[in-house]
């Protein structure tokens, strides 16, 4: 594959458009038999209020790769992805009925040589953003 955004299309300020990617604890389940993290906050409501959180939150690894897959989606190629880094600022929160919603966005913050550039990105969950310093550094076509 080869990236589909091309480097000549593209500003520094060129915004991507937000994507919302939906979360249950059915997605919870699957990621930790995926991740081989089984820690209860992430699946028993019981055990996660115990130790002080609101409800189930979502892996960490999980809500990065939402935003992983935001920008992946809109390079066109997986491979394009040349560095990418998040801190996490927010747990996602995952009730039992309704789930969540993580919305992310994007914005070309730097043009680099070689067809590079860096992505800044924003996640939210209920209007907090829940990752921070998120950035992919991706080569265009």
């Amino acid at each position: 594959m080869t990236a589909s955004v091309k480097y000549d299309e593209v500003e520094v300020g060129t915004e991507i458009p937000a994507r919302t990617f939906h979360v249950d604890r059915a997605n919870l389940v699957m990621y930790a038999g995926a991740s081989g993290d089984f820690n209860p906050i992430h699946w028993r409501e019981s055990f996660a209020k115990q130790v002080g959180l609101p409800d189930v939150i979502a892996h960490g690894m999980y809500t990065m790769a939402q935003a992983g897959r935001f920008i992946t989606d809109w390079v066109g190629d997986p491979g394009a992805v040349l560095d990418y880094g998040v801190r996490f600022s927010a747990p996602v929160v995952v009730p039992d009925e309704g789930g969540a919603d993580i919305e992310v966005s994007g914005k070309v913050e730097e043009k680099l040589e070689d067809n590079k550039v860096v992505v800044a990105l924003t996640a939210r969950c209920g209007g907090q953003k829940v990752l921070t310093r998120a950035k992919a550094v991706v080569r265009l076509a």
